[in-house]
């Protein structure tokens, strides 16, 4: 396909079709309703399945069943629509059943508001359902990413037979930007572990119920054994203008694009500031973390909400060095130059520890 001015929501429906995605079950929400409705334009064009359920716990357990054929199938919703998944993805995990899943992020709690948030940090990173298990945890910061980041959780999913989550913001959702796809479909790998209702696939059982004991602590250990090697793999960051950054703005999504214009700006007043952005939530490029904090003298941490990635950067680096916090909420977001007179605060705050660069070499 030629590049298109698209939305980062349609972005990722396309996305998911050339991941050889065949099967779509959801319901819309705000800010993430275009994906169903690319999806139910363009899935059945390409031979696949849409389906609008008649909730979202409807969805994830119709997502359950295709994703037990071997089928590459995925869903999207906002808030309070993963909020009523979180079941269904806790049993998508026991049964070590791969697909992906979007969370275009609204405000929160409750209802709140169709503005863009990031307070649904804790509930796909951290989980979210109950029992022992992991979501491996994308996040885009435009329209670009939103295709090849769903493209590229679909490969993750399949590797490690587990929920990925593209996990996204109102204003990446909703932006409009050209996107270049690639320019072949993927193939689907076989599954055999699948069930095809024919003879040779009957004795695959699909699960995530254990009743002896021994049996489901064996499983939940060796669920712990393929995550801890999702860490080795799978953790994904960028850093920019760090290589001489005395303060180092953090942040995902689309914060990381205003820190990204923040970075510049503090650059030109003769700041050393740069930019770490986790590009997957989880498994978090701690190693990457602990490397700029032997250079940084402190951290500055961006989110839409009243913070909650900042506590696995405060995990990450300890008390090796200060980790502060900026955030805004309820759809509000900050400008960079509101960040960048946070950032002049923090250098006044620390009796000139915090050294301008030399003239020239910003």
């Amino acid at each position: 396909m030629p590049k298109q001015l698209i939305k980062g929501n349609v972005a990722a429906a396309k996305g998911a079709l050339l991941a050889g995605c065949r099967a779509f079950y959801g319901y819309p929400i705000t800010p993430a309703s275009e994906i169903a409705e690319a999806a139910a334009l363009y899935f059945p064009r390409c031979g696949g399945v849409f389906l609008q359920a008649e909730s979202e716990v409807a969805a994830i357990n119709m997502v359950y069943g295709a994703a037990a054929t071997g089928t590459r199938v995925m869903t999207a919703s906002s808030g309070p629509g993963l909020s009523l998944m979180q079941e269904g993805i806790s049993y998508l995990a026991g049964a070590e059943l791969p697909c992906v899943i979007v969370d275009v992020m609204r405000g929160g709690p409750g209802l709140g508001n169709i503005g863009p948030e990031q307070s649904d940090y804790f509930q796909m990173v951290k989980g979210g359902g109950h029992g022992s298990y992991r979501n491996i945890v994308l996040a885009p910061n435009s329209a670009q990413e939103m295709c090849d980041l769903t493209m590229q959780a679909f490969e993750i999913a399949d590797r490690f037979r587990n929920p990925v989550v593209v996990l996204t913001d109102g204003f990446v959702g909703q932006m409009m930007e050209p996107v270049t796809f690639p320019g072949l479909a993927l193939e689907p790998p076989a599954n055999n572990w699948a069930v095809q209702g024919n003879a040779q696939t009957r004795n695959n059982l699909i699960s995530s119920i254990y009743l002896q004991h021994g049996a489901l602590e064996q499983h939940i250990q060796d669920l712990a054994q393929k995550y801890a090697l999702a860490e080795t793999c799978c953790a994904s960051s960028e850093n920019y203008r760090t290589e001489n950054a005395d303060i180092v703005l953090i942040g995902y999504g689309i914060v990381s694009r205003i820190l990204r214009s923040a970075v510049d700006l503090a650059r030109q007043a003769g700041l050393r500031v740069g930019l770490f952005r986790p590009v997957s939530l989880w498994p978090f490029a701690r190693r990457v973390l602990q490397d700029l904090a032997m250079q940084a003298k402190c951290f500055l941490v961006c989110e839409l909400s009243c913070g909650q990635m900042v506590e696995d950067v405060r995990l990450t680096v300890r008390d090796q060095l200060p980790v502060y916090f900026y955030g805004r909420q309820g759809g509000v977001t900050p400008t960079p130059r509101e960040v960048l007179e946070r950032v002049w605060q923090l250098r006044e705050s620390s009796a000139g520890s915090l050294l301008p660069v030399a003239a020239g070499a910003n």
